[in-house]
């Protein structure tokens, strides 16, 4: 397995450094830290990067031309997101429909579906969530008790959805709906929903964090057109799949770059500190070997796209790895720089780079969220490793 960049990646690679060194106005912690900007604020300014990014053709360049893309890579996209993580530049906002849904579309849903939804989202014109998790169906999604009966030519949606990230702020859900109460992984199927549509409520949670970006969202007799269900009745199960590989393993390069930049910020600030004695020192080399495993591990996940293969379960050995990875990270600032790591972000004596209190906080959610440590570990047991079941 080749994990070097070829000539052709550098160029992209060098290419688009230089257009983010000509175009990025701001870091996404320069956005935090600007009291002028609420929840609202931080989402347009997120809009608006995202369609200066889809301008210059940075984004769904491995989607063909006909939806809006440029019929690159995968291997591109992964260095997209790495770099704009290495520059600390604000995520686009519609990162659920484009890494989730979108690839979703491509594997399983029709002609029609692709040239209807992906370019608007591309162009940030409509905003996707994702409807998976309920209250008694969280890491066990396959206990999901939202229901979708067929009535003529519409679904009707009965249920409730939660945890949903961009709830409060999106015109789309993709949703995971029971339509066969008696068969557990055969009898959900995979549907789009409006979130305009008569029935449906949205009400935004609020997180440890302080923020609102998750919500829930029930359905009550929600009349959706068949015409937005993707793939067959029957096949959800297997779509998520497909939506899950990706959400676990794709983005690792993107995950490394970010946790590099806290990581670096740690040593550095160590060094200011004085913080050089021996159990410090083992502390943060420990964590720089187990950034380089991850880092190592995007690679692998960079060959099998640039190969043409989707993220498959091996994925979730990457999900498993970064998320409690950031918590020791997360944890080790706390513990290490002491008051230093709680200053909140509008505090004039907080470090600028880094969020410390909102980072720590928000690690605790990652062994839960795309499916928890536990899940991870048991997939990893059945389907990579390939142990008997207990």
């Amino acid at each position: 397995m080749d994990l070097s960049l070829t000539a052709d990646h550098q160029a992209f690679r060098d290419e688009l450094r230089a257009w983010l060194a000509d175009n990025l106005d701001r870091t996404w912690a320069d956005a935090l830290r600007d009291p002028g900007n609420g929840e609202h604020e931080l989402i347009e300014l997120r809009r608006d990067w995202q369609r200066k990014l889809y301008a210059a053709g940075y984004l769904g360049m491995s989607f063909p031309r006909e939806w809006g893309g440029r019929n690159a890579t995968q291997v591109e996209e992964v260095i997209l997101a790495e770099e704009l993580s290495r520059v600390d530049a604000p995520m686009y906002l519609n990162s659920l429909g484009l890494g989730l849904c979108a690839p979703a579309l491509i594997h399983h849903g029709t002609e029609e579906q692709r040239r209807r939804f992906i370019p608007a989202m591309l162009n940030a014109d409509e905003i996707w969530c994702q409807g998976f998790s309920e209250p008694g169906a969280g890491s066990d999604l396959a206990s999901l008790r939202t229901r979708a009966e067929l009535d003529g030519d519409s679904f009707v949606l009965n249920g409730q959805k939660c945890w949903t990230t961009f709830g409060p702020w999106a015109d789309w859900i993709f949703v995971l709906a029971r339509t066969d109460k008696d068969d557990r992984y055969g009898g959900i199927s995979f549907i789009l929903v409006d979130l305009k549509s008569d029935g449906v409520d949205v009400r935004p949670l609020k997180q440890i964090t302080g923020e609102s970006e998750f919500g829930e969202v029930f359905f009550e007799n929600v009349r959706v057109p068949r015409d937005n269900l993707v793939g067959e009745v029957g096949e959800g199960w297997r779509i998520a799949m497909t939506v899950l590989g990706y959400e676990r393993g794709a983005t690792t390069m993107a995950t490394a770059a970010r946790l590099g930049n806290a990581l670096r910020s740690l040593v550095a600030t160590c060094k200011e500190l004085g913080l050089e004695d021996t159990a410090t020192r083992r502390r943060l080399g420990k964590l720089i070997i187990d950034w380089q495993v991850l880092y190592s591990n995007g690679y692998r996940t960079l060959a099998g796209l640039d190969a043409g293969e989707a993220p498959g379960p091996e994925s979730s050995v990457e999900k498993l790895f970064w998320s409690e990875f950031d918590q020791r990270l997360q944890t080790a600032a706390q513990e290490l720089l002491g008051p230093g790591a709680q200053l909140e972000r509008f505090d004039s004596n907080a470090r600028p780079d880094v969020d410390w209190p909102r980072d720590f906080l928000w690690s605790r959610a990652e062994t839960i969220f795309s499916g928890s440590s536990e899940i991870q570990r048991n997939i990893i047991a059945k389907r990579v490793l390939g142990l008997p079941q207990g």
